[in-house]
């Protein structure tokens, strides 16, 4: 038998070429324009292409490269471990300690400490926390407002006295008084003494080599309602103010590079967030070797990666679970070192044991039963994912130089260039969950209408507060689905909810369709939804509604019966109830001139219209 093995796989296959394909695509539109149909225009700053091609990738220069290499778009390792982590409120530090020394036993191999008071800043208190904690296999994390400098230094002599080894114990500090700046507005010294201690940080961090003393939280961005371009573009930008300062005060470009680590948040932007890491190491490794370090080390971005907060809801929670696995195989696919899938309550309650065990299982799922962990770079070669990350890098580059020209970070943000620019991207992303063009199912569509979470909740958890600064404008961190949820909540607190009768009429296929349109349409607001079969006239719905007592009656037919019926419903409710109808009929004027004020339909902006019946019947 002849020997196969070297022949193209496919080979019996002829070839098709590119204009093969556009030639088919074309004539499958009918006509219709092949840009706007099919060509996604994101808000990145960049299109997106219905396929890609290996012809498109030749203009992109790292293909050769391989995990492990420079410039480590492919991953800083040549495998995909991981840590798994879970933070921790330190409020009394022997029970933190308890609770650490248990969910090492669980899966976790990376503990952050987070101090919620500065008391407990001392010797006897981390020597407490770090209690039987003995392998520098498992990342050790702290975070506080106040005392950095002084929690390595006890830190130090707490990993001495256990006799463990300095060099090769890992970890992070959680300093970043740039990015306490930009979400506070408020410094409470000079920025350049700020950067001093930084400095007097990363000399104390020469004898923790496989700690980072600062971290970039990029993640701000995120959950600001940044694009993914602006996440890492700005990260950067900040990261390289923290290397310029620190160089100006006396620092290698090895121990300040070595010194930072990046926070990014994770979004359900799938294969764009894959890319975002990918492009991150792309662009690090760019920044870093213009400083011109000894060896590549120095290049190599060090990643922890946090679900985001911003797509979150409180209906319908158990959905964030969903969100939050999509995001943890964005993070772990595109080669985070280390990943924190938060909670699906955290963002409305104290997370419960159940809501940690669950988030811990999520990334032990793609551990040990997908074996995400197995392979490095799972998505190289991808025509798609190679041609997003060579967009992103592009388009974060330009970004990161404009904000070079402003005079580097901590100038831009002082001008307000970071924070106008991130209102602006925020903005159109509120419109787009207002108009219904986003979704966050059960919130903006397809709501659950029979739920109900008012007493459930720590509302002071739920909504956020836009801080007020001294220094700058901070940026504002929030979730998108918030002013929705006031919207239900209000209905909840109400104690009655209004009442939208579903007066269906005519056309089968049409009022059945609108009448589910506006069904999820008004459950958007927690409203009791009254749905019919149909009626045999507009008059006999119109009496049945306000036997029902309605508040809102939504006429669903079509639209070449709404000429007729809509004004007959609205004569038989004689203003008793609020007539609406589900389209935008040519009729429309017409029926305005009677009176009938209320259409919904697609373009609609759902929550401005729903804020309007709030005001009417929610008293």
């Amino acid at each position: 038998m002849a020997d196969k093995s070297n022949q193209t796989l496919f080979s019996e296959f002829p070839p098709v070429s590119t204009e093969e394909w556009m030639a088919k695509i074309t004539a499958d539109l009918k006509g219709a324009d092949f840009e706007k149909k099919l060509v996604w225009k994101t808000n990145e700053g960049f299109n997106v292409q219905p396929f890609y091609r290996e012809q498109d990738l030749n203009n992109i220069g790292y293909l050769n490269s391989l995990p492990g290499e420079f410039p480590f778009v492919r991953g800083t390792k040549t495998k995909n471990q991981w840590l798994v982590r879970q933070d921790i409120n330190v409020l009394k530090p022997a029970e933190a300690n308890e609770k650490a020394l248990n969910l090492l036993t669980k899966g976790v191999n990376a503990i952050g400490f987070v101090f919620e008071d500065e008391k407990f800043i001392t010797k006897e208190s981390v020597a407490t926390l770090l209690k039987h904690i003995t392998s520098n296999d498992v990342e050790l994390n702290f975070s506080t407002k106040h005392g950095n400098l002084k929690l390595l230094k006890i830190l130090i002599e707490v990993l001495k006295d256990q006799n463990r080894d300095l060099q090769t114990a890992k970890g992070s500090l959680n300093f970043d008084p740039l990015g306490q700046l930009t979400i506070s507005g408020n410094s409470c010294v000079p920025v350049d003494e700020l950067f001093d201690t930084t400095a007097l940080l990363v000399e104390e961090n020469q004898k923790l080599p496989g700690f980072q003393s600062i971290t970039v939280n990029a993640k701000h961005f995120n959950n600001a309602g940044a694009t993914i371009v602006q996440e890492l573009g700005f990260g950067l930008a900040m990261a390289n103010d923290y290397v310029a300062q620190l160089i100006k005060r006396g620092k290698t470009i090895n121990e300040a590079a070595k010194s930072i680590r990046f926070s990014f948040g994770i979004g359900g932007n799938y294969f764009m967030e894959i890319a975002k890491l990918r492009a991150g190491r792309l662009l690090w490794a760019k920044i870093i070797e213009a400083y011109k370090p000894v060896g590549i080390e120095a290049a190599k971005m060090v990643v922890h990666c946090e679900t985001s907060e911003w797509n979150k809801t409180i209906y319908d929670a158990y959905v964030n679970v969903l969100r939050a696995q999509t995001e943890a195989m964005s993070a772990t696919i595109g080669g985070t070192d280390s990943l924190t899938v938060q909670p699906f309550d955290k963002i409305f309650r104290q997370p419960t044991a159940f809501s940690e065990r669950i988030a811990r299982n999520q990334q032990l799922l793609l551990k040990e039963e997908a074996y995400l962990n197995k392979i490095t770079d799972p998505s190289a070669g991808s025509y798609y994912i190679e041609n997003l990350t060579d967009s992103i890098a592009n388009e974060a580059w330009k970004l990161f130089l404009e904000v070079e020209k402003k005079g580097g970070y901590t100038e831009a943000l002082k001008g307000g260039f970071i924070q106008n620019q991130i209102k602006t991207a925020a903005k159109a992303k509120n419109e787009e969950l207002a108009q219904r063009k986003a979704a966050l199912l059960g919130t903006n569509q397809y709501p659950n209408t029979s739920e109900a979470v008012a007493k459930t909740i720590d509302e002071t958890k739920v909504f956020t507060n836009e801080s007020q600064g001294t220094d700058v404008e901070p940026i504002h961190l929030y979730r998108g689905a918030e002013e929705f949820e006031a919207l239900r909540l209000a209905t909840e607190k109400a104690g009655k909810r209004p009442k939208v009768f579903m007066l269906t009429y005519g056309n089968l296929a049409m009022r059945l369709a609108r009448s589910q349109f506006s069904g999820n349409f008004f459950g958007c607001a927690g409203y009791e939804i009254i749905d019919n079969l149909g009626f045999e006239t507009p008059e006999a719905g119109a009496e049945a509604a306000l036997k029902a007592d309605a508040d809102i009656v939504v006429i669903c037919s079509s639209d070449d019966e709404y000429a007729e019926a809509a004004p007959k419903a609205f004569k038989a409710l004689n203003n008793k109830a609020i007539l609406v109808v589900a389209g935008a009929p040519a009729c429309m004027d017409e029926l305005k001139a009677q009176g009938i004020k209320h259409f919904i339909h697609v373009r609609t902006n759902l929550l401005e219209t729903l804020k309007e019946f709030n005001q009417v019947l929610i008293h």
